[in-house]
């Protein structure tokens, strides 16, 4: 599965974003495990947080003035919140960036971890690091469904529960474009599923 990732992302052009430039930049990191069941590494965030907190998201966060590139961001900010040293990612490549609902233009990127590592949460940001089998996103076993809308068009965002986690919002829009390139899933972002809720 893991030699078909590396594949379909050297084929991958992810979407453009046209933004305001005054937009922060932020990254994140898409860990997935080297397995043979491949699993996808979050974190829940601390409850006290003034952004998100309370939330499931991916190891990440806003690019410094310093840092060279987004990547180095991500890499950063994974080793910050959970310990994950630079040196044991390999970095695939980007999916589509998103702005988020605090305005800021994030960049997600796919890399490969060993099978096992030792993370170390760092308590002020990160209430838990937890993995979901990649294979548990294919058949798209959302629990209900968001809509959003933003510029002009809406989109339906699945909200998804694993065990005592709820993996929504941008998480959850990444993971679907991952899970459509992996997999060719086909599951839409713009096209209400058939069972949606409107809440």
């Amino acid at each position: 599965m893991l030699d078909e990732l590396l594949r379909r992302m050297s084929n991958h052009t992810p979407a453009s974003l046209e933004t305001d430039r005054r937009f922060p930049e932020a990254a994140v990191l898409l860990p997935i495990t080297r397995s043979e069941e491949p699993e996808l590494v979050l974190t829940l965030r601390a409850k006290g947080l003034s952004t998100h907190g309370g939330e499931v998201a991916f190891p990440g966060g806003r690019r410094d003035p310093e840092d060279p590139d987004l990547v180095f961001t991500a890499l950063r900010e994974a080793e910050e919140e959970i310990g994950l040293p630079p040196g044991l990612v390999e970095v695939v490549g980007p999916l589509s960036p998103l702005v988020s609902l605090h305005g800021l233009k994030v960049t997600p990127f796919v890399g490969l971890i060993p099978d096992y590592v030792e993370y170390r949460a760092n308590d002020a940001e990160i209430a838990a690091v937890f993995s979901v089998p990649l294979a548990f996103f294919r058949q798209d076993p959302r629990d209900h469904t968001h809509r959003i809308d933003y510029q002009g068009r809406s989109w339906y965002v699945p909200s998804y529960r694993y065990g005592d986690y709820k993996i929504w919002g941008l998480s959850a829009i990444m993971i679907v474009e991952l899970v459509n390139l992996l997999f060719d899933a086909g599951i839409s972002l713009h096209q209400p599923p058939e069972r949606f809720i409107k809440y």
